[in-house]
């Protein structure tokens, strides 16, 4: 069976989910996965009613639609970061109060732990989204940053998720890291070191977005590789490299949608993504999950591209053989 195609609801989340789950059934998609913004899944009204969830489910199967997983990306980045007013964009005046720092990470870690007590209560097993990080801001090592700084930045990781994580497997629930840019883990070597800071905890996995690999000069199919049974879920999303000499893979302080920019988001299928390489390592690891397309595309219409990159994925969505492609000779051949 083929995996479900899902639309992620965080770039859909000023249209009321009833209005989307409209169009999505239309366009065809299999499920949503829903954003923890704007109506589409809301923690707080999740866990103090159960009659909120009853909505919810009645709401999907009326568009014969499924949810696999949540999403809380831009709580879960308040967990770790240094906090500073761009997060109170981000965040719900209720998380944000006063704006001190650690007062926002605090109720940022609590929201994160109420996030897989609603999902356990949904009936859902994956929750994506981010960590955050306290030291990001220091990959470009000058001033002079020492190992023991680096080292600090990933205890303090550790010290903050280990408790979120009890959270989850005393729900059933699994997090799923987006390993990504301005995150405790972007890459496959810092990957492995958030995964020994937490001493392999078994609820700690990745949500695989090939788009934030690529343009980092990394290849996907060997990260699938590093990390087969870490795989929690799958964002569908292209990345187009622009590297022309002249700018560089930290964008240049650029707006996404600039042409000067070194890199930029596309819609799946529009980009530099081997999608058939990675569809086959999703195969060879027996990925079993939805794929849920997270569209995100400055120069493209999103309700095109929506129907686009559906049509897209559903050309490769194959399912891997259960046999040799000779096999078929040495049967004819006992004939």
């Amino acid at each position: 069976m083929t995996r479900p195609l899902t639309l992620c609801t965080s770039q859909w989340v000023d249209l009321p989910l009833e209005t989307l789950a409209q169009k999505a059934q239309v366009w065809g998609f299999d499920g949503l996965e829903l954003s923890c913004g704007g109506d589409h899944f809301e923690v707080e009204k999740a866990l103090e009613s159960d009659s909120y969830l009853r909505h919810k489910r009645d709401l999907l199967e009326k568009y014969q639609l499924k949810c696999f997983s949540i999403s809380n990306h831009l709580v879960g980045q308040c967990v770790c970061d240094p906090i500073d007013e761009r997060h109170k964009s981000i965040l719900p005046a209720r998380l944000w109060q006063d704006g001190n720092p650690e007062g926002v990470r605090q109720r940022a870690a609590e929201e994160m732990r109420r996030t897989a007590q609603a999902a356990q209560k949904f009936g859902v097993k994956t929750v994506n989204g981010f960590t955050g990080s306290s030291i990001w801001a220091k990959l470009y090592f000058f001033p002079p940053t020492s190992q023991e700084e680096v080292e600090a930045g990933y205890q303090d990781f550790a010290r903050r998720w280990l408790p979120i994580l009890e959270t989850f497997q005393a729900c059933g629930v699994r997090f799923a890291l987006e390993v990504h840019p301005t995150e405790i883990a972007y890459d496959i070597f810092t990957m492995k070191r958030a995964l020994a800071a937490l001493d392999n905890h078994p609820s700690f996995g990745i949500n695989f977005d090939p788009s934030h690999l690529l343009h980092q000069m990394i290849d996907p199919v060997l990260f699938l590789d590093e990390f087969p049974e870490r795989i929690f879920h799958v964002h569908i999303k292209d990345v187009k490299v622009r590297l022309n000499g002249r700018n560089s893979i930290l964008s240049s302080h650029l707006p996404f949608g600039d042409s000067n920019r070194g890199w930029d988001f596309v819609s799946p299928g529009h980009g530099d993504i081997r999608w058939d390489e990675v569809i086959r390592k999703l195969n060879q690891i027996k990925y079993p999950g939805p794929l849920s397309i997270e569209w995100e595309d400055s120069g493209m219409e999103r309700e095109w591209g929506a129907r686009d990159a559906l049509s897209f994925i559903q050309k490769i969505n194959f399912e891997p053989s259960d046999r040799a492609f000779d096999a078929v000779f040495s049967t004819a051949g006992q004939k």
